[in-house]
């Protein structure tokens, strides 16, 4: 009863003074939409990111001959097809593998230009290990490279530099050194990696078996891995360099890397952003709280003469504090209620007519529900800690 009774004066009180308590719920509403909005950002970020990094290839291993170390005079000790094969029957996980070679060739674009363009040779995991997107045609199988078919697939952007559009590409014959080779397939990356992957924009993807007649000997640029389960990509980058290094002379020097630290780096600085994000708004509802306070200050001044009554017919100096903290801590949870329902209707809205899955935080709503209210309370104890303070034969002859 007594709480019901404190609620319904702090409405009536609402109502005496519509203005101004509404725009110092607004400063609440603000401050609140802001933090929602604000997580909201960070996480769609931190999303965006993480997805970019693992459509390159979150299960991804790749290893590459990098030097002699110190040793400059010792013969080159690059990997081969054979460490490719000794990984996949030592390390247990392994779902897919692919060597590398790389070449560089010049191709006719017409009008009797030629265009430098990057050749690999691989295997047909490598589309799965790098997660590439067939555009029109197909990716080579494991029948063409049986049979040392000259096919060749091309990246979206070298397709319609030479033939104009992908559909034009498939089937036409381009010529490799002199060897004639089918286009049977376009592809792009999953995900733009600006040129930071060994994937140019104008790249032709060969069979590995095939790119042996430009490249004698049996060395390979690069081995690419893919693992059955992301936690086992961290082990088993350790046990492939340690399979490596066996293979070979202890001064050769061989780089196994992965994504995991990419994954991890990128996850540290969203968080980070979000946080720095998070601070801006949390000083947003602090100087909302400030307004609360020098509101209620005003309203207890304003209210001076009803305070006296109030103590002069049996009111307490609690009841007089929890009356006015009552009514700023339920100014700031109405702004923050609001505010709430304004930062998620944005968010909801992108979900409900658009195709973007933007992700909502409920942790971020049950923090903006408890600043709120820890902001009432904060801000609003000095104002009512004065009401009960107040002497009531002053206030009574307050005009």
């Amino acid at each position: 009863m007594i709480l019901r009774e404190t609620v319904n004066v702090a409405l009536d009180t609402f109502r005496d003074y519509k203005v101004r308590f509404t725009l110092t719920a607004l400063g609440m509403v603000i401050g609140t939409a802001s933090l929602i909005l604000v997580v909201t950002i960070g996480l769609t970020g931190k999303q965006y990111v993480l997805d970019q990094i693992q459509g390159i290839g979150a299960n991804m291993i790749y290893a590459f001959y990098e030097g002699e170390g110190a040793n400059t005079a010792t013969l080159q000790d690059y990997l081969t097809v054979n460490d490719m094969r000794a990984v996949e029957q030592q390390v247990p996980g392994v779902v897919a593998a692919s060597p590398m070679v790389t070449l560089h060739q010049r191709v006719p674009i017409g009008g009797g230009k030629e265009q430098d363009v990057l050749v690999l040779g691989v295997d047909p995991p490598y589309r799965r290990i790098r997660n590439l997107d067939v555009l029109d045609g197909r990716f080579f199988d494991e029948l063409d490279v049986r049979a040392h078919g000259k096919v060749a697939t091309l990246t979206q952007h070298l397709a319609e530099r030479i033939y104009g559009s992908q559909d034009a590409a498939i089937g036409k014959t381009l010529r490799l050194s002199g060897l004639p080779f089918t286009v049977i397939g376009t592809f792009k990356e999953r995900v733009e990696t600006f040129g930071q992957s060994e994937l140019a924009a104008d790249t032709i993807v060969i069979p590995y078996s095939v790119s042996r007649y430009f490249i004698p000997g049996n060395k390979v640029d690069q081995i690419f891995f893919s693992m059955a389960d992301p936690a086992e990509v961290e082990p088993a980058t350790a046990a492939i360099r340690r399979i490596l290094q066996a293979r070979h002379r202890p001064e050769s020097v061989y780089r196994v890397e992965n994504l995991t630290q990419l994954l991890a780096v990128a996850a540290k600085t969203a968080n980070a952003l979000t946080l720095v994000l998070l601070l801006v708004a949390l000083v947003t509802l602090l100087v909302s709280g400030v307004g609360i306070m020098n509101i209620m200050l005003a309203t207890v001044s304003a209210r001076t003469r009803e305070i006296g009554i109030r103590k002069a017919v049996g009111a307490t100096a609690t009841e007089i504090k929890l009356q006015f903290l009552a009514e700023a801590v339920l100014i700031s949870l109405i702004g923050g209620a609001i505010g709430i329902a304004v930062g998620l209707a944005l968010p909801v809205s992108v979900r409900i007519f658009t195709a973007y899955n933007i992700p909502i935080s409920g942790f971020s709503v049950v923090v903006a529900i408890a600043v709120s209210s820890l902001v009432g309370i904060l801000f609003g104890t000095v104002p009512a800690t004065r009401a009960a303070q107040m002497d009531p034969i002053t206030s009574l002859r307050y005009e």
